[in-house]
């Protein structure tokens, strides 16, 4: 990036985006669980469980609870819990519990309402907290508050049962209540304030269609005509390194400026995933992007993240733990890791300009003498593939990976290079796949995706420009923002989720793209 556009953006970061700027945002931002629903069942009243044939049971405990959120749990000797009677205290107060086990069958109708494809959300709120199994599973999270586990005080409980409702479903449910505070157990008692399922139609298609400039007719295949795109949230100071996260079915993605990681579903909304994602020093304030920037998933599902100020490639274990995976070369401390991208072999590459550095090349903290694109190797052997470029910036493999792309981000050469990889990993036959020094402005190349076709997606001057595997220009599709970078999301990987700058924006297109190689059965 240039220096003037980095100078600019020190402005957008000197006001900090907290949760509540967020909740001035548009209503994307939200998450489709905080609309208004098309139709309510109330599961406190007859004619409520009557629709879903559901019959709710509870058991009391004191002391350690039973372990009652399995699917196949035999509740069929506790209390029968009839309609109305979800409000009775229960428990003698001070530290007890409750379960509360609903089984139910999806409606085919919720009066007008055709729940056929529908989203179905179970919203519980329980005196004082809960938790809540869907079909014998605890769904949960690093940092995750509310949904299935514990909201807060008296809060509201809100979890997705399905996305696709299909009349005849038969859905289980469990309940766990506890009183509290726990650490000061009141005298009062456990009971259910309110308890629904909430139904949402199927959305219609969402966006404005794009402009594209058409340099040749195959762009038709990968952008084709009416393709719309969605603004799914803003407010941000600048959006980077998208990954998904088949998992949670969510988008995990960095703001460099902010030093956070946030997280977005079509659910939830956006919530802060990772604070302090990059950096924490004493010279914070000297950095205008301290924060993670690439993300990605190893073949374990992990988070491995690109930190700018700490100048390290780090993976974020499922327990919390933080373990560097590459933070010097030769004894030297790298500049900035910028992107990077797993090898089905298990081996990681990743680019590592200057940017991340207050003063870039000429900052004092610098010990490299280059820019590099790097290779970790699965043993942790860490490798210089090349040294060619000035601003290394987005890294991609092609669908066979025999060959890698790595953009530049120079606006003295705004080009695509790429490598054959060499059985042991290594690189070489360098060459421009794509040259876009002349496009105007100072915007040079930043993020890059591949398609499985091939097709070759880069941020670049006035856009995001289309290039076939043999190197043609297709097209160039025009968006609000510049995107900064790319992620392939969603359960068929054909939605590319573009990070562009205050935004959040995603684009559904023909070709599934290429996602990280996670263990078999992820995705």
């Amino acid at each position: 990036m240039t220096r003037r556009h980095l100078a600019a953006l020190v402005v957008a970061a000197a006001v900090p985006m907290g949760l509540a700027s967020l909740d001035a945002t548009p209503a994307a931002v939200r998450g489709l669980l905080d609309g208004r629903p098309d139709a309510v069942v109330d599961l406190d009243t007859r004619e409520g469980l009557q629709v879903v044939r559901g019959e709710w049971r509870v058991q009391e405990s004191r002391g350690v609870p039973v372990k009652a959120g399995a699917a196949d749990f035999d509740d069929s000797f506790w209390e029968i819990a009839p309609a109305g009677s979800l409000q009775r205290r229960r428990t003698d107060g001070g530290q007890s519990y409750a379960w509360y086990r609903l089984s139910f069958t999806m409606p085919a109708t919720v009066g007008t309402f055709d729940t056929t494809g529908a989203t179905v959300a179970f919203e519980i709120v329980v005196d004082d907290y809960a938790e809540v199994w869907v079909d014998g599973r605890l769904p949960r999270r690093l940092g995750q508050a509310g949904g299935a586990l514990v909201a807060g005080f008296n809060t509201p409980n809100r979890l997705v049962v399905t996305r696709n409702a299909t009349p005849g479903q038969e859905v289980r449910l469990a309940v766990f209540a506890a009183n509290g505070p726990l650490s000061d157990p009141p005298a009062n008692k456990i009971w259910v304030r309110s308890a629904t399922l909430d139904f949402y139609k199927a959305p219609a298609p969402a966006g404005t269609p794009v402009e594209v400039d058409r340099a040749d007719a195959g762009i038709d295949r990968v952008v084709p005509p009416g393709t719309r795109l969605e603004h799914l949230a803003a407010g941000f100071s600048f959006t980077e390194g998208p990954v998904w996260v088949p998992a949670e079915h969510a988008l995990l993605f960095s703001d460099p400026n902010d030093n956070r990681i946030y997280r977005w579903s079509d659910d939830d909304g956006v919530s802060i995933f990772r604070a302090k994602s990059g950096y924490s020093g004493f010279d914070i304030g000297e950095y205008h992007q301290p924060g993670s920037n690439g993300l990605t998933l190893d073949a374990q599902g992990r988070l491995v993240i690109d930190e700018h100020g700490n100048r390290r490639v780090t993976r974020l274990e499922k327990n919390g733990d933080l373990t560097i995976l590459a933070d010097r070369y030769h004894g030297k401390r790298l500049n900035s890791p910028n992107d990077l991208v797993y090898r089905s072999d298990g081996a990681l590459y990743f680019t590592d300009p200057f940017f991340g550095l207050p003063a870039f090349e000429k900052d004092r903290r610098a010990e490299q003498d280059h820019a590099g694109i790097y290779r970790l190797g699965p043993d942790g052997r860490l490798t210089l593939l090349s040294t060619e470029l000035k601003g290394p910036n987005g890294i991609a493999f092609s669908p066979d990976e025999r060959v890698l792309y790595v953009s530049n981000w120079d606006e003295k050469k705004k080009v695509i290079m790429q490598w054959d990889v060499q059985p042991d990993g290594t690189l070489a036959n360098g060459r421009t796949f794509a040259d876009m020094t002349s496009a105007p402005g100072e915007e040079a190349l930043d993020g890059l995706k591949v398609d499985r076709d091939g097709n070759v997606f880069v941020s670049g001057p006035g856009g995001l420009w289309v290039w076939s595997a043999d190197g043609r220009h297709l097209g160039t599709v025009r968006l609000p923002e510049l995107a900064a970078n790319m992620a392939w999301g969603d359960d068929d990987g054909r939605s590319l989720y573009l990070t562009a700058r205050t935004g959040l924006y995603r684009l559904r297109l023909v070709t599934p793209g290429i996602r990280p190689p996670l263990a078999r059965g992820t995705y």
